[in-house]
């Protein structure tokens, strides 16, 4: 893998997007040599530094005391539900209060939301961090990646775990290891892609030892990650048994690879034959075939980024029809096209392959009025970012170029710019798709995804009057490009709060390695309310076995 550039995400605190960039780089440099350094050397003196905390799994209490009480005042509060003025007091990480004119003392730090929304931080769902994959690891790790959320709104994400070896256990221990650097709250899902004995043992280890509720199946990515009916089936069923939500990657993997051998065939080597090599309608096979086999196991089904008008149209019949599939667009899906892939720049066109493909202009219209109508749920990002060194692999085959687009930073904007400030959802839905239906799903609301007494204190300030612009030259991602690079738009997130503490405030992001916690997410969400009485149901319209008399011989 290439040596991936110093980003401004390595910024362990004080971070000014005013500074001269090159100063700024030379003077982070140096500051991160000494700061690994002195943690090595002296991380039992680290808790005499305001906000410091050593290195560790799961730690928590830790932050400057400041934000230990903290009040916001004046502002618009915004649940799923409902919408009101009134202050949010905070003490140690958690909501105590919210209603109007809450009076504190000195002691307490107080932010002015007067005129802005109050909301809860973005849940995102669907990340990949420090992930193995190609030949290559995403450049975002979990320190970075998380640091790029946090300055976007977002304050806890579920990652995807990739076994080791095909081992669950092995591959947990792996991340758990990985994230150790974490800067803010984060749960996780785990990939299927072996079956045996010890895997189904595992997944109940996964299930009720080591806060896992979700597991994904890739459709796609024949010869690596890709399994076949007969092993999704059965990992439903495990599912099922467990109260774990079964989640798929719909992409027909061997029509894709039937199409990237007809491309090459044809001599189209560039990132347009990405594109053209998985169509529509092998994201729409897929989708469906993936939601019959859930209905024939009766087992609620997850479809990760939704990206075509064909995927979507098969997730409205089967909730038309009363099946719980919930379907989950992703922000490049919902405000890109396919055409920067015929950029005759290789490094652009490059930058935007991702599975299943950015569609035509027409799918992300589509995808955003499904949204706004509850056809499909909620918003993730599939983060899964690759610089331009890495994504050279496949300079002359696309096959190599590494899958994965940016958009853990940019979602909050971009969601809100789309969707809000164009009229077509309410505040209170925006709320809703990014952040409190992911918490019901996967089973944390509501500790997360809300604002009310007892739940954790992550939130949002959002100024509706501000506005945003994107670019490579200031985002927080390790990665050297932006597939959103130049876009702007209405609505910005002036403060971010993470565990009751400021980490992100007069564009500062003030963040520390080690700060995050790892979210247990119980079984049995929402969606299986109701699975046992249909299959007792089902079982007893069957009017079988019946009996019957042998003739006589």
């Amino acid at each position: 893998m290439a040596e991936p550039r110093f980003s401004r995400s390595w910024r362990i605190i004080g971070y000014r997007s005013s500074m001269d960039s090159s100063f700024r780089i030379q003077h982070v440099d140096l500051f991160c040599v000494l700061f690994l350094l002195f943690i090595r050397s002296s991380i039992s003196v680290s808790n005499e530094i305001p906000g410091f905390c050593a290195v560790g799994y799961g730690e928590s209490e830790c932050g400057p005391s400041s934000s230990s009480k903290l009040l916001i005042k004046g502002g618009t509060v915004v649940n799923a539900d409902r919408q009101e003025v009134a202050d949010v007091y905070i003490e140690d990480g958690i909501i105590v209060s919210v209603q109007p004119n809450i009076k504190v003392g000195d002691d307490v730090t107080v932010l002015d939301a007067t005129g802005k929304y109050v909301m809860p931080g973005g849940i995102d769902p669907h990340t990949h961090l420090e992930m193995e994959f190609m030949g290559t690891e995403t450049i975002d790790d979990f320190f970075s990646g998380q640091a790029a959320a946090l300055s976007g709104g977002t304050t806890m994400h579920i990652d995807f775990v990739i076994p080791v070896n095909g081992s669950l256990s092995a591959g947990f221990e792996a991340y758990a290891k990985k994230a150790k650097k974490s800067c803010m709250d984060y749960g996780f899902h785990m990939a299927i892609t072996k079956w045996d004995e010890y895997v189904e043992r595992e997944m109940e280890i996964m299930v009720k030892e080591k806060g896992i509720n979700s597991f994904k199946f890739f459709l796609a990515y024949k010869g690596s990650l890709m399994i076949n009916d007969e092993l999704l089936l059965k990992g439903m069923k495990a599912c099922k048994s467990l109260g774990a939500l079964a989640m798929v990657h719909a992409e027909n993997g061997d029509a894709v690879a039937e199409g990237q051998k007809k491309m090459i065939e044809l001599g189209i080597t560039g990132p347009e034959g990405h594109v053209l090599s998985r169509p529509p309608v092998l994201e729409g096979e897929a989708t469906g075939r993936a939601i019959r086999l859930a209905s024939f196991v009766n087992t609620p089904l997850y479809v990760v980024h939704v990206m075509s008008i064909d995927a979507m149209e098969e997730i409205a019949k089967a909730r038309k029809a009363g099946q719980r599939v919930i379907g989950e667009p992703v922000v490049s899906g919902l405000v890109l096209d396919d055409s920067g892939l015929w950029d005759p720049d290789f490094t652009i066109a490059a930058k935007y392959v991702m599975s299943p493909p950015i569609r035509k202009q027409g799918h992300n219209k589509a995808l955003q009025a499904a949204l706004s109508t509850g056809l499909l749920q909620l918003v993730g990002t599939d983060h899964c970012t690759f610089n331009s060194t890495q994504k050279a692999l496949g300079i002359d085959d696309f096959r190599k170029i590494p899958n994965g687009v940016n958009g853990i930073e940019e979602r909050m904007h971009l969601v809100w710019d789309t969707m809000v400030e164009s009229g077509k959802i309410s505040v209170t839905d925006y709320v809703q798709i990014t952040s409190t239906e992911c918490a019901r799903i996967f089973n944390i609301y509501p500790r997360k995804g809300a604002i009310l007494a007892g739940s954790d204190a992550d939130i949002i300030i959002l100024n509706p009057n501000s506005s945003f612009q994107i670019t490579a030259e200031t985002h927080h991602s390790r990665t050297d490009t932006n597939v959103y690079e130049g876009r702007r738009g209405k609505g910005k997130v002036e403060v971010t709060i993470a565990g009751g503490r400021v980490v992100w405030k007069d564009g500062e992001l003030k963040v520390l390695p080690g700060t995050g916690r790892y979210i247990e997410m119980p079984p049995f969400s929402y969606l299986f309310n109701g699975i046992d009485k249909a299959d007792a149901t089902y079982l007893s319209s069957l009017r079988a076995p019946v009996q019957r008399f042998k003739a006589a011989t």
